[in-house]
């Protein structure tokens, strides 16, 4: 056997990255969240757009989620090697090259902003490119290492969307476009914060901040339960000013109290500092996934109402409050 032969028998191949590998960089799931409540800002927003301009559209907010994911996980390629929960990604486990995922991430940046240029206006562009900087920059690069809030702060990230699919149709950001953004600012802090009481250990050998590792369990549960009890306050911003009808006034109430519930539940859990027990665990998980469902359910009840002709009047318009 020769000398090259041998290194090639215990030198392993190198992976071949595939498709499946390079939308992984692009984190579809929150992609597909992204999509949904910039639709339904689009939808929620006074006046009509072609078709073909509404697809085009979410095409360039996807490709921009996508775009700020692949620099996310080029610029943290580090930490996600360190993390159980993250160590099977593209990169760190060596299926995709760090380079080819910034790349990536650049190109789409600039297809998606020149997209929603041509297509729509300067407004909406302008308001995607903010929300790709913010996303890969902002707070991937500068507040998810540095700070407890990062959470709080980095939560506008994801909370453009509305606003952008508003001004794709109007070319103007107003007030009800920013009670949709505030929804999902205030929905983000419970949403992570209740996985990162699983995932705290994770966080803690890597030397990210987050609150359960800074404050403790403790701290965090009660911060989970407060911002459950804003999110519920501010979920009714926008049947006051009369983009939310009845059906998104009853399920945005029903769905808060179910989400308050799970919250106090978490809240009164007695897991340990350093590591939620089994209980405890299945509680965090629990108020997770329904936080999920719950930020899909409401926003999906805009595009019911302004999208298939079932918008009523909310009741505080109805007798005279709102627009």
């Amino acid at each position: 056997m020769t000398d090259q032969t041998a290194d090639e028998a215990v030198t392993p191949a190198k992976p071949i990255p595939t498709v499946r590998d390079y939308i992984e960089l692009m984190k579809p799931r929150i992609m597909m969240l992204v999509v949904f409540t910039a639709a339904a800002g689009l939808i929620a927003a006074p006046g009509n757009i072609p078709v073909v301009t509404a697809i085009t559209t979410l095409l360039a907010v996807a490709l921009g989620s996508g775009a700020a994911g692949a620099i996310n996980m080029w610029y943290d390629y580090d930490i996600d090697a360190i993390m159980t929960r993250t160590s099977t990604r593209p990169l760190p486990s060596g299926r995709v090259n760090r380079d080819d995922a910034l790349a990536l991430g650049t190109l789409m940046s600039f297809v998606s902003v020149t997209l929603m240029a041509i297509s729509t206006n300067p407004v909406a562009a302008a308001m995607l490119a903010v929300s790709i900087f913010y996303y890969a920059v902002i707070y991937t690069m500068w507040l998810k290492r540095s700070t407890s809030q990062n959470i709080v702060i980095g939560g506008a990230a994801g909370a453009f969307p509305p606003v952008i699919g508003w001004a794709a149709v109007t070319g103007t950001m107003p007030l009800e476009a920013w009670a949709l953004f505030a929804i999902i600012f205030v929905w983000t802090p419970p949403h992570f914060w209740a996985l990162s009481l699983v995932a705290n250990k994770d966080y803690a050998k890597a030397g990210v901040p987050m609150l359960p590792v800074v404050k403790g369990a403790a701290n965090t549960r009660l911060q989970v339960l407060l911002y459950t009890f804003l999110l519920v306050l501010v979920s009714f911003v926008p049947v006051f000013l009369g983009t939310g009808g009845v059906i998104y006034a009853a399920l945005a109430g029903v769905l808060g109290l179910a989400f308050i519930v799970l919250s106090i539940g978490l809240f009164r859990s007695q897991a340990g500092e350093a590591e939620a027990g089994a209980k405890e665990r299945k509680q965090a998980l629990g108020v997770f996934a329904f936080s999920i469902f719950y930020l899909a359910a409401v926003f999906a009840a805009l595009i019911v109402e302004h999208g298939f002709g079932l918008y009523f009047d909310g009741p505080l318009k109805a007798i005279g409050i709102g627009a």
